[in-house]
């Protein structure tokens, strides 16, 4: 049996986006117990030239969105990056799922050979559709999830790694 570049894509980025939702609820409650502003959350970074946390999750929806659509062949919608506190975070998650969702099966598979190009500030890079999920989409979409886990973990938020892998 062989796993379609859908499977290996939207419900991963469905599933691990629905954590990271849930990782932010965490987040939420425990600063209401804390009775710590949670608006505070969002500018945590561990090192002072690192994204903070509103970035993190807008990558993290912002890869999600944007590997589903160029695999797909089509445009991603644009979401400016304006939002700053937990519940906007969780309506940019919201919004991305929903996206995800318009997203059919037929869209994505048979697209390991499709070309795809990222223009970024170094210049273009091109892949193709297999070599983009495997080797730089996922790998970026994890790592920022990761990262924003990583953040909210730090400030005491009791996470484990149930709640990362979205086992409930």
């Amino acid at each position: 049996m062989s796993i379609s570049m859908y499977q290996a894509s939207v419900p991963v980025f469905v599933r691990q986006l629905s954590a990271l939702s849930h990782i932010l609820e965490k987040a939420a409650a425990h600063a209401a117990a804390q009775g710590t502003d949670p608006a505070t959350y969002g500018q945590l970074r561990m090192a002072p030239d690192m994204l903070p946390l509103t970035s993190q999750v807008f990558i993290a929806a912002d890869t999600a969105k944007g590997c589903a659509a160029r695999l797909a062949g089509v445009e991603a919608p644009a979401f400016p990056d304006t939002e700053v506190t937990l519940a906007e975070l969780q309506a940019r998650i919201a919004k991305t799922l929903d996206y995800l969702k318009t997203i059919a099966p037929a869209q994505i598979d048979g697209s390991e050979a499709r070309e795809v190009v990222l223009k970024l500030r170094s210049g273009d890079r091109h892949f193709t559709g297999i070599d983009y999920l495997l080797s730089f989409a996922l790998p970026n979409f994890f790592f920022h999830v990761t990262t924003a886990y990583d953040l909210l973990r730090h400030q005491g938020v009791p996470l484990g790694k149930l709640d990362y892998l979205g086992a409930r």
